[in-house]
């Protein structure tokens, strides 16, 4: 037996024979069993031509057809390559050469595939190599040229395997779905509902209203979100409780600001930090609930079966099943993979992320993290959004400046921001100066491009 590929049966197959009339999928006012979607995957994947192995990109918002394109896909043995909906055209077809994709199926394409027929029979599964691509997923390109991660099988197993045994399974639970589906945190959510029997509730873009109505009307007892989104939904919310169904708060997408962490809190929202990368498939590093206000500002203990060390040089470096073994068109990786973003353990081994590698600002000789400067600013009653970046000086060599945006209705001047960051933060952490935008520049998951901040001045 040795040498032999570990194999295991298709995911929606097994789970369809196994708990067929249990919700599976909510998108408007569809609502699917399992049995359901797996029809849907069959008559989709019957009139998909498409040989194993072959790259195919979706370009879409989510959807169900989204779904069940992915879940063809793998019927068909094809590498889903998502690509990322607000890319130009140009940025398109770059990444549709990098990965050699043979051909991108859009919004109408997925519209397409929900019409086609159910089979008179079931199709014959294909069985899962777990060390086989399952995707290539594009890095979110926070710094320089994304890079397509390939994923496998096994990588998007693993993680789902390790989430559960850290944040447990109920009988009711239903997972929120707002985050893009181009985006490896949107996807894992639909591999591990398949995975878990958990049903998924397919938002088509992020709203604040309609994550809030899902989670009171819905049933939602986990939802994914960045620090942003989480923002929106608390001012949305107002002074509304959020029920008591609502058990867990994954948030991600990078450092998060201790007031925005507080002010969860102090609302009862179950907030769990978490960490994670493209090159991850999700989540690699979180919080288990009982700590969630012990350690606030906390990403946590790696999940079970991966491993996580900082180097000398302050970078986290990780390694474990659910690690991609590289990037397309590129040698493989082996052994850790160095992450590019900063962090620290503490005495109890748990990790708090600092900011990027590549984001940090030295200034005089001394090192400044934008995300801590980002944090005080944003501790401020007027402030809803903060950017910092360091810019070319003479004295310094890199001045710390920050970008805001003041909530509607509320008025702050440059001198009471810089003087209220002096309050909390070294003389040389604090912004030397401060401009006013109606926005900041963020990707497709919400998080900030700093390196698209310009200083007008």
């Amino acid at each position: 037996m040795a040498g032999l590929a570990l194999r295991v049966p298709d995911w929606l197959r097994q789970r369809a024979a196994v708990t067929p009339e249990r919700r599976a999928l909510v998108c408007g006012a569809q609502a699917w069993s399992f049995a359901e979607l797996d029809r849907r995957v069959d008559a989709a994947a019957a009139s998909l031509d498409v040989r194993e192995g072959e790259r195919v990109g979706i370009r879409a918002a989510n959807s169900l057809g989204f779904v069940v394109a992915v879940q063809a896909l793998m019927r068909r043995g094809g590498v889903l390559v998502p690509i990322n909906t607000r890319l130009t055209d140009a940025e398109v077809a770059w990444q549709v050469e990098d990965a050699q994709v043979s051909r991108v199926v859009g919004d109408d394409d997925l519209e397409a595939l929900l019409r086609q027929p159910t089979p008179a029979h079931q199709t014959r599964a294909r069985d899962f190599e777990l060390h086989a691509w399952h995707s290539i997923v594009y890095t979110s390109g926070t710094t320089g040229r994304p890079k397509g991660a390939i994923l496998t099988y096994g990588n998007h197993w693993w993680s789902a395997v390790a989430s559960a045994l850290n944040l447990g399974l109920l009988a009711d639970d239903t997972w929120l779905a707002c985050l893009p589906l181009f985006h490896v945190g949107g996807l894992a959510i639909l591999l591990r509902g398949v995975i878990y029997g958990m049903a998924v509730v397919v938002q088509s873009r992020f709203e604040a209203a309609e994550v809030n109505r899902a989670i009171d009307e819905q049933g939602v007892t986990i939802v994914s979100v960045v620090s942003t989104m989480l923002e929106r939904m608390l001012a949305e919310r107002g002074p509304r409780a959020y029920p008591p169904s609502l058990r867990c708060v994954l948030l991600g997408g990078g450092p998060a600001p201790l007031p925005l962490l507080e002010r969860a809190a102090a609302a009862g929202v179950p907030v769990v930090q978490t960490y994670g990368l493209t090159e991850t498939a999700s989540q690699v590093v979180t919080l288990a609930p009982e700590d969630a206000l012990r350690k606030l500002g906390s990403a946590g203990k790696p999940l079970m079966g991966s491993e996580i060390r900082v180097g000398s040089d302050g970078e986290i470096e990780v390694r474990g099943p659910s690690v991609s073994p590289g990037y397309v068109n590129h040698p493989p990786r082996d052994g850790w993979l160095h992450t590019g973003d900063l962090g620290r353990l503490d005495d109890d081994g748990y990790l708090y992320v600092l900011d990027r590698r590549d984001d940090l600002i030295v200034s005089g000789g001394e090192n400044v993290y934008p995300a801590e400067v980002e944090a005080a600013l944003l501790a401020h009653p007027a402030v809803s959004e903060a950017g910092v970046i360091g810019v070319p000086d003479a004295e310094w060599g890199r001045r710390v400046t920050a970008v805001v945006v003041v909530r509607a209705g509320v008025t702050a001047t440059a001198d009471e921001l810089i003087a209220f960051c002096r309050q909390r933060l070294a003389a040389y952490k604090a912004p030397r100066h401060i401009e006013f935008r109606s926005a900041l520049p963020r990707n497709g998951a919400g998080k900030l491009l700093r390196r698209e901040l310009r200083i007008e001045r």
